[in-house]
């Protein structure tokens, strides 16, 4: 654990010398085809609840990452993760039973990850960043349960900034800025995760991150993901 510690340390480093931007961004820049995820909102939502049904088989994050352990399993709650696409690895049995979302990431390229995020009640997922600035993180609200003032009660916060998404609602960020996520109810919190591929990097980066990406890819074939479903 300390080895990875360290490898994602010297990793952030180079990127934060390189690039620059905010903790959130635009879509309309950075990820055209946000749009088109948004409003499907309705059916991905459809199929979410589907799996959620059966939420037993869909495994917990640090089942599939064991490197994530500390901020999966701290507080003895749920974080679970149905993997339909890993590091741009397709996971068809798994892509099968969301047919929408199949679809969606078909005719968009730049997604080399996509899961449905289950959040038990009273998560809390603590303060972390993570390793690789060459993909952003997109985020678009399934199921949002209501505090006793009928407000969303999930707050995802981002760099300080508190973040209660609506459902339907999406936001685009880099999860390299340090974050951490509240569930503050009695209910299973849904959304939809996607790693997007980042656009405009300095050209020796991009070729840098898709060379870790490439290694990645080849980890997952060689290795194999436990991905549930």
């Amino acid at each position: 654990m300390q080895l990875y510690d360290h490898a994602v340390g010297a990793l952030r480093a180079i990127y934060d010398r390189r690039i620059d931007t905010p903790a959130t961004l635009d879509p309309l820049h950075y990820f055209p085809n946000a749009g088109r995820f948004t409003a499907a909102y309705p059916d991905i939502r459809r199929e979410a609840l589907a799996i959620a049904g059966r939420i037993d088989e869909v495994p917990r994050f640090h089942e599939v990452m064991p490197q994530q352990e500390d901020i999966s399993a701290n507080d003895g709650r749920d974080w679970r993760m149905f993997i339909m696409k890993a590091y741009g690895v397709a996971v068809p049995e798994n892509l099968e039973r969301a047919p929408t979302v199949a679809n969606l990431l078909a005719a968009a390229p730049e997604v080399v990850s996509a899961v449905f995020s289950f959040l038990a009640p009273g998560k809390h997922i603590p303060p972390h960043r993570g390793p690789f600035r060459a993909i952003l993180r997109f985020h678009l609200m399934l199921t949002m349960p209501r505090d006793a003032q009928g407000r969303p009660a999930c707050e995802l916060i981002i760099d300080g900034v508190p973040h209660r998404l609506e459902e339907g609602e999406s936001l685009l960020w880099d999860d390299t800025f340090r974050h951490e996520a509240w569930n503050r109810s009695d209910d299973v919190r849904i959304a939809l995760l996607l790693d997007i591929w980042r656009r405009d990097m300095p050209y020796d980066v991009a070729l840098m991150s898709r060379a870790l990406m490439a290694a990645a890819k080849a980890a997952i074939r060689m290795k194999g993901m436990s991905y549930g479903g």
